[in-house]
């Protein structure tokens, strides 16, 4: 694949390793709000992204106002997935959109919102949730997706039309049609062929476009300092979106997530001073989402 042009546009050059090390799920409850707070002033993460359906997001819409200068986006929530701790839409309380279960929440898992929700009434309740990010005084720098569920074929025109009228990047990958499969974006080698040509499109026209997506694990929390260091130090040359779920260690989190170990073990991680040296030593280049909307913004 071709260099991604948007390493020049941001002062780069084309074999320049270029990372957004981003926080999913803040304002989820308070332990996610308090890793985000901890982790930014440690200056070990770059961006995060809210969840504004959530109980926590009050407090965290606060706590930007008073750090006007943070990278903080929307993370586009259309699940609720845990048992006994949920959310709905902020746009509406009508069955009739597919977007509520029949506990009055968001559906717990993607497939029950794929096959359930109305693709308009989704892309109408992201449409709130930056509305209500951007009512609450942050200012938002991009838009992404809590557990990919909006970038399912069925959504992502209305995700892409979302980002377009609040003019803002959002989680949109350069891939090869294999990358779509290995990513579990589908399975069908149509659709795929299908996303691949308007990732195209997209990035043709002027749209701000990432090259790859990496992850700390939610599933085993052993030595993630070292595994954090190992996935960093294999970063290819682009722009990648390198996530992770950090949250203090509370009661409260134990009780909500069941894989707490992984989320704690992810601040644990990128609160040492061993990551903090580790980047600053590394030759990877640390931004934000702000240098992508900001020139996306300029553009057009």
């Amino acid at each position: 694949m071709s260099p991604n042009p948007l390493l020049k546009h941001l002062g780069y050059s084309d074999d320049d390793r270029v990372v957004i090390i981003h926080v999913d799920d803040v304002g989820m409850c308070h332990a996610s709000l308090q890793a985000f707070a901890d982790l930014w002033d440690a200056g070990t993460i770059s961006s995060g992204a809210v969840m504004t359906p959530c109980p926590w997001f009050p407090a965290t819409a606060a706590w930007a106002r008073a750090h006007p200068g943070v990278d903080l986006g929307v993370h586009a929530t259309v699940n609720a997935e845990w048992a006994g701790y949920r959310w709905g839409p902020v746009s509406t309380r009508d069955r009739a959109t597919g977007l509520i279960d029949a506990e009055g929440y968001f559906h717990h898992v993607e497939p029950q919102v794929w096959a359930a929700a109305d693709p308009e009434a989704t892309r109408i309740e992201v449409d709130a949730q930056v509305e209500m990010a951007l009512a609450a005084g942050i200012d938002v720098t991009h838009i992404d997706t809590h557990m990919g569920t909006i970038t399912h074929p069925r959504f992502i025109q209305g995700y892409i039309e979302t980002l377009m009228r609040f003019h803002q990047p959002g989680l949109i990958p350069r891939l090869t049609k294999q990358q779509c499969f290995d990513l579990g974006i589908t399975d069908d080698e149509a659709t795929a062929e299908l996303f691949v040509a308007m990732a195209c499109g997209l990035e043709d026209s002027g749209f701000p476009l990432i090259d790859a997506i990496e992850y700390m694990p939610l599933d085993d929390p052993a030595d993630q300092i070292n595994l954090a260091k190992r996935k960093l130090a294999a970063l290819e040359p682009g722009v990648t979106h390198f996530l992770m779920h950090p949250a203090v260690d509370t009661a409260e989190l134990r009780s909500i997530a069941p894989d707490w170990p992984s989320r704690v073990a992810n601040y644990e991680a990128f609160i040492s001073r061993e990551i903090r040296d580790f980047l600053r030593d590394s030759g990877i280049h640390v931004i934000g989402y702000r240098p992508l909307r900001d020139w996306f913004q300029r553009a057009k």
